[in-house]
């Protein structure tokens, strides 16, 4: 029964939210688009000094995956969830054999597969169109995603838990929309960053998950300090919203 409700749910959220137009562009088409315009400017193909040798579109091809799972992290789940929670919508499910929590489960479920589709089109936009080489540590790709994924929807939970209004989860996941991506180096590459902004950026969630991906995508395993803080931050955050989730 569980799962099955499970599965029905996914499709109907899912449906839901390929209603509203400007929420599918920015978290589906955004991030793909982003890197064929990012790829269209001569510079970006071609080595660059400053950024050790790298092309600037090999470096925005992890951020921009951080970005799709960061859309649906701290903008889409929170801000749906509190709303639903705010409508009574969760007060009367409780009284049904399909308990709220597996609406959660639909909702993180709806935002992995969505973002990991998000993920495949910019991994096969960017190697088709820009040469962007495909992970060369496959399995280190999937675990620093998956990480990372985490990561970002434990904090999207906790902003559940905290936010009492849809637009509160709204405005509280636009204030940490742009800080998050910017340690992650959607402004300013990793590789472009001095030394402090570095290593605030290695004990962010997003900026130790690109990096983690980058190295990944070099054939190297992602480094022991990127996976424990993405797995401390999943920790922390998921503990709590775990503590000041409220249902109704």
């Amino acid at each position: 029964m569980t799962l099955s409700a499970l599965v029905r749910l996914t499709a109907t959220e899912t449906k839901l939210f390929f209603r509203e137009p400007m929420a599918v562009f920015f978290a589906l088409a955004f991030p793909p688009v982003l890197l064929v315009i990012l790829g269209s400017i001569p510079s970006m193909r071609q080595a660059d000094p400053a950024l050790g040798g790298a092309r600037g579109i090999d470096l925005y091809a992890p951020i921009l995956i951080a970005m799709a799972i960061t859309m649906f992290a701290i903008s889409g789940l929170p801000q749906q969830f509190t709303t639903y929670r705010e409508k009574g919508a969760l007060r009367r499910m409780r009284t049904t054999p399909v308990k709220p929590v597996v609406l959660l489960g639909a909702q993180l479920l709806m935002a992995t597969i969505l973002s990991a589709a998000t993920t495949a089109v910019v991994l096969a936009v960017g190697r088709l169109a820009f040469d962007v080489r495909l992970p060369q540590q496959p399995l280190g790709y999937l675990v620093g995603y998956a990480l990372a994924a985490l990561a970002m929807f434990a904090i999207g939970l906790l902003v559940a838990a905290l936010a009492p209004t849809g637009k509160s989860a709204g405005a509280i996941g636009t204030v940490l929309f742009f800080p998050i991506l910017f340690f992650a180096g959607l402004w300013v590459p990793r590789e472009a960053m001095g030394a402090v902004l570095r290593r605030i950026s290695d004990l962010t969630p997003l900026g130790a998950g690109v990096q983690a991906l980058r190295d990944a995508a070099l054939g190297h395993w992602p480094q022991p300090l990127h996976l424990a803080v993405m797995l401390g931050w999943t920790i922390v955050a998921g503990g709590l919203a775990g503590r000041y989730f409220r249902w109704e």
